[in-house]
């Protein structure tokens, strides 16, 4: 190895390789510079782990709260700890400013979706219409959220299909949230029995059924409704509350028609068959002379 490299290596790295206004960026600059900023975002996330889940968890605040109030607090960090490192690191912050008005240019033309999902993640942040934990409903997909993060929303279904979706959607479109304010939801089941029923028998059958199912609450009570005189049969509709199946719709569902088929048969409540009356139309017979006379020309 020659003498004196130390000096010479030096050098190198410190020779500018990346010119911004009247400065330069050596590569030992640039080395350093990645080297902090990597740290910067272990440093957040640590924070935010150790806020989220030691000192918050301390508070009142529910599990959305927490997470939500962590990625403000980590974002804020990452932000702040950028301004910092780039001073320190001896980039003058006005040099970037024709740098910042291209970007700018680029996120109002080819950007503008990912600027719109970020500020849309702060506000679904701050205002909390959905929070970790609720079953909802948007553009088709149902599913219960898992995770919030600035730009798109984790959203697990009941095939245990992990669907991301972008914070946009739950600015500018119709989002159904079962568990908004009140973990309780209501079901409805639809039933159709024979014309020739004990009403109240069905009505009572169903109660019961309802009673009998352990994830169905007391208060409010399960209720049922003669709808209509159907086509076929009688239509009731069987109303239930629970708040343990909220996830599980297709359960409480399958459950309480199991039930209310097994006590039906018990009882002998039939289930109609669609019903249709036939009307056949036949010709009249042509007489018989008309038929010579035809057979005559």
């Amino acid at each position: 190895m020659p003498e004196h490299w130390w000096p010479k290596f030096m050098e190198a790295i410190s020779r500018p390789v990346l010119p911004l206004g009247g400065s330069g960026l050596s590569l030992g600059a640039l080395l350093q510079l990645a080297v902090l900023v990597l740290l910067l975002f272990l440093v957040a996330g640590r924070l935010r782990k150790w806020l989220v889940g030691r000192l918050l968890s301390r508070t009142k605040l529910d599990a959305s709260g927490r997470q939500a109030i962590g990625a403000l607090f980590h974002y804020s960090v990452v932000f702040l700890g950028l301004l910092v490192i780039l001073q320190t690191s001896g980039i003058d912050l006005t040099a970037l400013s024709v740098a910042a008005g291209g970007l700018g240019i680029g996120i109002g033309f080819g950007l503008q979706n990912i600027a719109n999902n970020l500020v849309s993640g702060l506000i679904v942040l701050m205002e909390r219409p959905v929070k970790i934990g609720d079953r909802i409903e948007v553009a088709g997909t149902e599913g219960q959220v898992v995770e919030i993060r600035a730009r798109s929303t984790t959203v697990l279904t009941n095939d245990n299909i992990a669907i991301i979706i972008p914070n946009s959607r739950f600015i500018t479109e119709e989002v159904i949230n079962w568990s908004y304010a009140d973990p309780k939801v209501r079901f409805r089941i639809p039933v159709s029995v024979g014309y020739e029923s004990d009403v109240r028998l069905v009505e009572r059958l169903l109660l019961d059924v309802a009673r009998d199912n352990p994830d169905v609450l007391d208060d409010p009570a399960p209720a049922v409704r003669f709808l209509e005189f159907g086509d076929s049969g009688l239509l009731f509709e069987l109303r239930a509350w629970t708040t343990t199946l909220i996830q599980r719709k297709g359960k409480l569902v399958s459950d309480l028609n199991f039930a209310i088929l097994d006590a039906f048969r018990a009882h002998g409540v039939t289930i109609p068959y669609p019903q249709r009356d036939l009307h056949v139309k036949t010709m009249p017979e042509r007489p018989a002379a008309a038929e010579g006379q035809g057979l005559g020309n």
